[in-house]
């Protein structure tokens, strides 16, 4: 009972996470996206968002000659906050969407519209050059979400294009950006009616499947699923080889050691920051404890140093208390 509740708890507090900016380059207005960014086509898009942005909409239905209300299907609602917020925010609805959904009421032909995904917009693009998205691709066709693509799995399982933000290269609160990319896997991996439309297996308790991991609670806070779950990859900044379960990490001296995986994963963005100053562990210092990562080079200069100065006072005092005696 006891983990069910905290199980619960760690969901409600992931899913609370606070918005954190971005910056995000628009290709069709060549402009850049900021925290106080307004988008060129905001009146635009709030055609779209005066229905799909609430719970229930209003129509004037021609054929019963009145105004009718309905409730707007769940999954077609978008939060409007969230959008503005993310990392598409500068684009219009239908940058992505046919422009056919100006007219009301929608044709139902639209409903079968292909999607894109992301390698449509990021691919093959200089701008988009320095994330290496053709590698993120490449890596993703071998990883066993890509095995759900005949099932309905893409892209926007994890990155929803209304709400997704980059969180590792825009926010100095690690424990944040832990818990918001953790909530991309939870949001199906703890939700069975997600898990089900991509899945027939029995429902997974996250809490129970991971028994063996010592001090659970303190682990889930700290580092993201993907660090056990993902092979890692240098030229990318986030994994996207999602390994089978077998697979997963269980040894601790893979992240407690040196040589920690987290150094090529969690902290990688921020400690290719703080290398430029020398010190190269102070990203672990301050997040979780590392064996034999403890080491500052500033320290160990002061300690030899204090060292010094210690020696040479006692040189002097057995030289005035002894020899000058």
């Amino acid at each position: 009972m006891f983990r069910h509740v905290l199980f619960v708890l760690f969901v409600t507090l992931i899913s609370n996470i606070s918005a954190n900016g971005s910056v995000f380059y628009n290709k069709q207005t060549g402009t850049q996206d900021t925290v106080s960014f307004k988008s060129p086509f905001y009146e635009d898009n709030e055609r779209c968002f005066k229905c799909h942005g609430q719970n229930k909409y209003e129509y004037n239905n021609e054929n019963l000659g009145r105004q009718v209300k309905a409730s707007m299907f769940s999954e077609r609602i978008i939060n409007r906050d969230k959008f503005y917020q993310s990392n598409h925010k500068s684009f219009s609805c239908t940058d992505c969407h046919s422009s056919d959904y100006e007219n009301f009421p929608h044709s139902g032909e639209l409903r079968m519209e292909q999607m894109y995904n992301c390698i449509d917009c990021h691919g093959n693009d200089e701008k988009f050059a320095q994330f290496n998205f053709e590698e993120i691709e490449s890596e993703y066709q071998k990883s066993s979400h890509f095995k759900l693509e005949e099932e309905g799995f893409t892209c926007w399982k994890c990155h929803g294009p209304h709400d997704y933000k980059i969180s590792i290269r825009n926010t100095s609160n690690l424990k944040e950006t832990i818990l918001y990319d953790n909530n991309i896997c939870l949001r199906c991996h703890s939700h069975y009616d997600q898990f089900q439309l991509l899945s027939e297996k029995e429902e997974i308790n996250i809490l129970q499947k991971h028994e063996w991991l010592p001090n659970q609670e303190t682990h889930f806070k700290s580092v993201r699923c993907i660090e056990c779950h993902t092979m890692v990859n240098d030229t990318i900044l986030v994994a996207h080889l999602i390994k089978p379960k077998e697979e997963a990490v269980k040894g601790c001296n893979e992240c407690h050691s040196r040589n920690s995986l987290l150094m090529s994963s969690l902290y990688k963005f921020q400690s290719k920051e703080q290398r430029q100053d020398g010190f190269l562990n102070g990203i672990i210092l301050n997040q979780s404890y590392v064996i034999g990562a403890n080491r500052n080079e500033y320290l160990n200069i002061i300690s030899i140093l204090i060292t010094g100065i210690v020696l040479i006072i006692i040189i002097v005092h057995i030289y005035f208390r002894v020899i000058r005696k």
